[in-house]
């Protein structure tokens, strides 16, 4: 069986593995939250191979231009689309959140709700060897490291969650605790009253006060990493693009010495395709069992619907802009620049959209895009190895929206 038709025949199974994963997330929470294993089987399945697929294809790309010096016009009109697409996205959204108004709240419960957090200030607790035990409340159970808790009743003094499966649902772990200032303290062990609300993230925290010179500058030098081995192992997907780039332009004017290196990543690359054609038969069940486990995490078809409605507005938001940029303006674009019908174009892609939309990862999903894109839509390796990899790391639409 061919790549295209194995990723035909993948369709209807993922479609029916999305079915069963939300009837069993649904239905049976805890079989969901069981079966989750199956889905990050499938997510690190993909994450291996996105920068070897990044850094090959990067550099068979590099070298069929044969000249590199087209890589001037070609990555030229590339950043140009990624920067049209973001711009729009940022358009629409801006034009949206005017509109239906998603964030407004009316008291600070309110607003700490909609953000995912709670307020208990009736609810005594006990903090011992970094835990914090609730006596006669629950935490909800979606709480991860983006979220702290902060003590009402001892000067806003607050700790970063840390996430631990084995924990009751009165019981949270905690990084540390700071004051106001951010300097660690330690908390008395008992009181009453306490919030929980998303913390700043700590690759921001201390940055509010930069300029965009400076903000230009960090992600100048961030290109260009001490370790290019420390940087795969962080998954930092641009500087290994800008490596790849150069070091397959090097390769170009190597002579047959450099054929013969270029000659060994073509090989290197199609292997790694058909590694990702083989991942893909896991498809219907790894993006299944993501599902049943986001569901089950939510409590199963009724805490998700609780928590939908709580955050209602900003969903509607959220979705209504991702279709109007999705379902019009991108096709559009195809339509009018490609000269390509939409409707099968995106049929083609089905696959990496159920990935995308399981994973919510536009690196997991890369592999998946690539074999789409140039085995079903046929679009040319050269033109997909290098506009795919760097359109992952740089053009977030939906990040913008």
């Amino acid at each position: 069986m061919t790549s295209q038709e194995t990723s035909k025949s993948l369709l209807i199974p993922i479609l029916i593995g999305i079915g069963v994963g939300i009837l069993i997330g649904g239905i049976l929470p805890a079989v969901g939250e069981s079966v989750a294993f199956l889905g990050e089987l499938f997510i690190n399945g993909l994450l291996m191979l996105v920068i070897p697929l990044v850094m090959t294809s990067m550099v068979v790309s590099v070298s069929s231009l044969g000249d590199v010096r087209q890589l001037r016009g070609f990555g030229g009109r590339t950043l140009l689309y990624y920067t049209a697409t973001t711009g729009i996205a940022v358009i629409v959204g801006l034009i949206l959140v005017n509109m239906i108004n998603p964030g407004v709240a009316d008291t600070p419960e309110a607003r700490v709700t909609w953000r995912g957090g709670q307020l208990l200030p009736n609810t005594s607790y006990i903090i011992s060897n970094q835990q914090l035990t609730l006596k006669d409340e629950n935490f909800k159970p979606s709480y991860d490291e983006r979220y702290s808790v902060i003590l009402l009743d001892q000067n806003q003094i607050q700790g970063t969650i840390q996430p631990e499966k084995s924990t009751p649902e009165n019981v949270v772990t905690l990084s540390q605790w700071i004051d106001e200032t951010g300097k660690e303290i330690t908390p008395n062990s008992t009181g009453t009253g306490i919030g929980v609300d998303l913390a700043v993230a700590a690759k921001v925290k201390g940055k509010d006060n930069r300029s965009i010179v400076d903000v230009l500058k960090e992600v100048i030098v961030s290109l260009l990493p001490r370790n290019l081995f420390q940087a795969m192992a962080d998954n930092q997907v641009l500087p290994l693009i800008i490596f790849s780039l150069v070091f397959g332009g090097v390769l170009t004017t190597m002579g047959s010495l450099g054929q013969n290196v270029l000659h060994r990543f073509e090989g290197l690359n199609e292997a790694i395709m058909r590694i990702i054609h083989l991942i893909l038969m896991a498809a219907p069940v790894g993006i299944g069992a993501l599902i049943a486990e986001r569901l089950g995490q939510a409590g199963g078809f009724s805490g998700f619907a609780a928590e939908f409605m709580s955050l209602s507005k900003y969903a509607a938001s959220v979705i209504i802009a991702l279709l109007i940029h999705g379902a019009i303006i991108l096709p559009l674009i195809l339509y009018g620049f490609g000269k390509r019908y939409p409707l099968p174009y995106v049929r083609h892609l089905a696959s990496a959209l159920t990935t995308a939309f399981s994973t919510s990862s536009s690196s997991a999903t890369l592999p998946v895009t690539m074999e789409c894109s140039i085995e079903r839509n046929h679009i040319s390796p050269r033109i997909a190895s290098f506009v795919l990899p760097l359109g992952a790391t740089i053009n977030m639409d939906g990040t913008a929206i």
